[in-house]
């Protein structure tokens, strides 16, 4: 993915909101080596341009109508993997920012980042290296600083289990709905208490609907 000198980079804009696609388009126009391939306000519309205008770097906002963020990043980058996509949003929840790197996003930039932050990082994404605002750093190491929440951990086939404990059923009963035998039923049950770190099927069930566990 080598552009001889005078090849600028070029950059697809995905938002929503066209005043900010207009002031990053601005932005882009100030340095020579970089180059708007074309603007998106929804991720369907981003996809479909990749193909189109085939661009270097996306930059995507993650909140959008429709389809989010994330998962646009991931179907560009499993349709046109030589395409990077920085994520470049408002938001710096943990889960977002998860979201976008699993997805493939090479970088995740806040929206009050300054033009020469946003052209370098930009540089940085087509030559492969990665870029993350301050701010979102410090939300990984905090994340990354914390311990695991309970229930994490848990297998498809024990967060099965743990919904029918809360539904009221005991283990023959769980047993003859999951056609299971009762041994294998306790053997999940005694994996749930441990992995939750609670002692009995109340205190299980009491955090399996504090936290969401199960649906």
């Amino acid at each position: 993915m080598t552009k001889a000198p005078s090849q600028p980079i070029r950059v697809l804009l995905v938002d929503d909101h066209t005043m900010v696609r207009r002031g990053l388009a601005t932005i882009l126009k100030v340095f020579d080596d970089l180059q708007l391939a074309g603007e998106a306000e929804n991720a369907e519309a981003a996809i479909q341009l990749c193909g189109e205008v085939e661009p270097d770097v996306v930059l995507m906002d993650m909140v959008l109508p429709g389809m989010d963020g994330a998962t646009a990043t991931r179907t560009i980058r499993q349709q046109f993997p030589q395409v990077q996509v920085i994520a470049l949003t408002s938001f710096k929840e943990g889960a977002l920012i998860k979201n976008a790197l699993q997805a493939g996003a090479i970088g995740y930039l806040l929206k009050d980042v300054s033009a020469d932050e946003l052209a370098q990082a930009i540089r940085a994404a087509y030559a492969g290296r990665a870029t993350l605002s301050p701010d979102v750093a410090q939300v990984l190491v905090h994340a990354a600083s914390q311990p695991p929440k309970p229930g994490i951990d848990l297998t498809e086939r024990e967060r099965t289990v743990l919904a029918l404990m809360v539904e009221g059923l005991n283990n023959t009963q769980i047993a003859e709905k999951l056609t299971v035998s009762p041994s294998t039923i306790k053997s999940h049950v005694s994996n749930i208490l441990t992995k939750l770190g609670v002692s009995s099927r109340t205190e299980a069930v009491t955090l399996a609907l504090r936290r969401g566990l199960v649906t």
